[in-house]
């Protein structure tokens, strides 16, 4: 075992093999090395409770690309995609190798990816057992006996306690997540928060699946239902994608990453597990996450009712971003294998902190590019470092900080799957605010959201009449059976119609001003689907087709 471990690691820099180095260590011997080495808790159910220490969220502003030949015309240079010196990323390796080489180590070999074609072998070196059985839980693990004894598509070196220099070591402060696509290596220092590994593979997915299979990689969650109806959940963290998508009456595809193959190739799953927000987590609401919190699971940053090993899942005081993480199994009625057919519905998720948007409406071609592009919604407390309250934010593709190249790349291949597959519909819902923005109105019901969901999966909007929104030009349905048809139109839910027509106006002027970027490489099609800045005589209602 030793030997072979020492073979993999010696492309990754490791001329010798520290002391302990443990390969493929099944969940149980690496939930008892985090024990021993003091890293987690154990919960009543027996999770394993673990703290990320500083960093309780992704850190955008400290995630890498290095700058060469393969990537240099190809990223979408800029705020989001920063430079990486390919020098710099050697010698950032390489004491990182020096600085793993007497430690005890957690070695894996896993899959990212459940369609052949495309899958990723992934080889992932971790300082922390826990860290370990994340990747795990969340990627796809090969079956029992497979020989992994392959050369890697690509690799993890994770050490949350090695820390670099700014000054000589490129960084803008001591913890990093830095993407090699020559090399074919991630980089993870001075950060404890286990979201950045699997983030960072899902923008190497980002970057290959468009340039070299024609396939959309997408910032959604999949189901489908009994007669092989599929849908996905596009949506940033905290909009619900998990929650919304784990549904007891169809089959859990995946919840956070997945592609969408050309013509009739379907959907696939990047991932093996769940990666869910806990907080305010009950059992009344969520049975299935709530049930998956168990021996070989993982919880984040949650804290004990005192006196017990009982998750207080109310509990903020480390951070609004508690999360846990488990294999996709612990779901009751998954998709096996993780794969799907073309999505028959395809949902935008937004959690709109001003109030305006419908909670469920219906957009054409036009308006699903332009959201699409737009990727309007609310950044929630603790998903990032800093956020404190929700944020309005527009990210592209419904996840921009993890795409490596210019979203009209990604806007194009959705543009040509909805032209491929007619019967698709997309939807646009709210999980948001309503009757007043944040601080005035309250958060939607999950109820009446499932309601929603449930009366366009099981196609019981097809007789209702829409009409469109004055400013936002999308189609509201005129009744929903289990949702008060108040809630439907967001102006009737504000006691103060002025200021909601003031909020709305606002925020299409938002829209507006965030598109002038995509603006010169959109089509007519694309434009079309903009809001209009002064509302318009309401139009006649219509039916959905």
């Amino acid at each position: 075992m030793r030997h072979a471990t020492s073979s993999r690691l010696q492309p990754l820099g490791f001329a010798h093999l520290p002391p302990e180095a443990h390969l493929n260590l099944p969940p149980a011997a690496l939930v008892e090395a985090a024990l021993r080495r003091g890293e987690g808790t154990l919960t009543d159910t027996g999770a394993l409770m673990c703290d990320t220490g500083q960093f309780t969220g992704r850190s955008p502003k400290d995630r890498f690309i290095v700058r060469d030949e393969l990537t240099a015309a190809s990223v979408w240079w800029g705020d989001i995609n920063l430079a990486f010196d390919p020098q710099q990323f050697d010698q950032l390796q390489q004491k990182m190798v020096a600085y793993l080489a007497g430690k005890e180590l957690f070695v894996r070999e896993a899959y990212a990816g459940a369609h052949p074609a495309t899958q990723l072998k992934l080889r992932i070196v971790n300082e922390l057992a826990w860290h370990n059985l994340f990747c795990c839980n969340l990627f796809l693990r090969p079956e029992a006996g497979a020989d992994t004894s392959w050369a890697a598509d690509f690799s993890i070196i994770c050490a949350p306690g090695f820390e670099a220099d700014p000054t000589v070591d490129g960084t803008r402060q001591k913890n990093f997540a830095i993407l090699n696509f020559s090399k074919k290596v991630l980089l993870i220092g001075g950060t404890a928060y286990a979201g950045e590994m699997k983030k960072g593979i899902f923008g190497v997915l980002n970057f290959l699946l468009p340039t070299q299979h024609d396939t959309l990689p997408m910032h959604c969650s999949a189901n489908v239902g009994a007669a092989g109806d599929a849908a996905i959940f596009f949506g940033l963290s905290g909009t619900g994608k998990t929650t919304l998508s784990t549904d007891p009456h169809r089959h859990l595809i995946g919840d956070d990453e997945h592609g969408w193959l050309p013509g009739e190739g379907g959907l696939f799953n990047f991932e093996g597990g769940c990666y869910a927000k806990v907080i305010d987590l009950a059992q009344e609401k969520e049975p299935e996450i709530w049930q998956a919190i168990r021996y070989g699971a993982i919880v984040e940053n949650t804290r004990f009712v005192p006196g017990t090993r009982t998750v207080d899942y109310a509990n903020k005081s480390v951070t609004e971003n508690t999360r846990t993480a488990y294999p996709i199994d612990y779901i009751p009625n998954v998709a096996r294998p993780s794969v799907g057919p073309a999505p028959r519905h395809i949902f935008f998720l937004t959690a709109d902190a001003t109030g305006v948007l419908p909670p469920l409406s219906c957009l054409d071609k036009s308006h699903a590019m332009y959201h699409f592009l737009s990727g309007y919604t609310a950044k929630v407390a603790g998903t990032e470092m800093g956020i404190l309250e929700p944020q309005a934010t527009f990210s592209a593709c419904f996840g921009a900080v993890f795409l490596p190249l210019h979203p009209t790349r990604y806007a194009e291949l959705l543009g040509r799957q909805l032209d491929e597959n007619p019967a698709a519909q997309v939807w646009l819902v709210n999980t948001g605010w309503t009757g007043g923005g944040y601080g005035v109105g309250h958060r939607m019901q999950l109820r009446h959201t499932r309601a929603l969901l449930t009366a366009v999966l099981t196609g019981q909007l097809a007789e209702v009449k829409f009409r469109p929104h004055p400013v936002f030009g999308v189609q509201m349905p005129g009744a929903v059976p289990g949702v008060p048809t108040d809630l439907l139109d967001p102006r009737r839910t504000w006691a103060d119609k002025a200021a909601y027509d003031q909020a709305a106006a606002t925020l299409a002027r938002k829209f507006v001003t965030n598109f002038e970027k995509y603006a010169p490489a959109a089509s007519p099609e694309i434009l079309a689907g903009a809001p209009l800045l002064a509302s318009p005589v309401a139009e006649p209602a219509l039916q959905l087709a």
